[in-house]
């Protein structure tokens, strides 16, 4: 997945979290919803400037910073 199609990391807006681009909605703004039980569905019923594809961007970006954390217990 081409997450840059989707996710921009740019300093002037939210801080320089990681959001979608074109709008003001962070990365953690979407998993957080994901992680609260709504659906993709909810969110952009709610947001009708994401799309499957941008939360699915999200999705992926997080489990690819995880997996360069590499944390181990």
């Amino acid at each position: 997945m081409e997450i840059n199609k989707y996710i921009e990391i740019n300093p002037s807006k939210r801080f320089g979290k990681p959001s979608i681009i074109g709008t003001r909605i962070s990365v953690a703004d979407v998993l957080n919803w994901l992680a609260n039980g709504m659906t993709k569905e909810e969110i952009i019923s709610d947001f009708p400037e994401l799309s499957l594809e941008s939360i699915n961007a999200c999705l992926f970006f997080a489990a690819t910073r995880e997996k360069q954390l590499g944390i181990a217990s």
